[in-house]
């Protein structure tokens, strides 16, 4: 009697584990299929499908987790891309659509046109990978400028680094055009002079901000991502 009752507690357990992961598969199928659907939709060929995927996923993770994350904004940094290149995406996720699209700086010890190599630590002068939340604005040295807070163990120095979102001089196709590359910042992600403060009040005080490296530390390594289920 006591084997019987065994080999159905097993059975039962069998077949509710079988279930749980074929609803998981299905759900993720259909969450993948979402968001190759809203790639297409906001029609930005010039952003990697690899770096939105990642962004999208964060974003969910941390949508649940933080209610202070703006619901309707994502930024991303695409570091796979040239510095030469418009590579900082700001995205209306309800209208899946780009609101801006603008060339965005590394940091000088990241590399020259490519951004390679990433920090977190102090002085560093590198830029910092993966997802952050937008804080609150401040006038420095560079005029208006935004806070941001790192959310992963690869960029939690990033307040105290003082890693903002600023505008700068040498974010500018003049640059690229003087120079063969656009210039570099002491980590922080850099905008152009023109509608830099129009992009900083939009962006400030909780949106998701995802700067992407096709990095495999980086990505065995990001717990945000491990926690998605996408």
């Amino acid at each position: 009697m006591l084997n019987k009752v065994f080999i159905l507690v097993v059975m039962f357990s069998f077949f509710a584990s079988f279930k749980a992961e074929k609803n998981f598969i299905v759900e993720s199928s259909e969450l993948h299929q979402n968001i190759h659907k809203d790639y297409r939709l906001i029609n930005a060929p010039s952003l990697s499908f690899e770096a939105y995927q990642q962004a999208i996923k964060g974003f969910r993770n941390l949508s649940k987790q933080n209610p202070q994350i703006k619901k309707n904004l994502i930024g991303i940094v695409d570091f796979s891309k040239s510095s030469n290149q418009k590579r900082f995406y700001i995205i209306d996720l309800n209208q899946n659509k780009v609101l801006y699209h603008t060339l965005v700086a590394h940091g000088q010890k990241s590399g020259e046109e490519f951004a390679n190599y990433f920090s977190n630590i102090p002085e560093s002068h590198q830029s910092s990978l993966g997802f952050y939340q937008t804080l609150n604005t401040y006038h420095g040295k560079h005029g208006l400028s935004l806070r941001l807070e790192g959310l992963e163990k690869c960029n939690d120095k990033a307040f105290d680094r003082a890693i903002v979102i600023h505008q700068a001089d040498y974010v500018s196709k003049e640059f690229i055009r003087k120079n063969g590359r656009l210039g570099r910042s002491f980590g922080c992600p850099a905008l152009p002079s023109e509608n830099y403060e129009e992009i900083i009040d939009l962006i400030k005080e909780g949106m998701c901000l995802f700067i992407y490296h096709p990095s495999p530390d980086y990505h065995a390594s990001s717990e945000i991502l491990k926690d998605s289920n996408i």
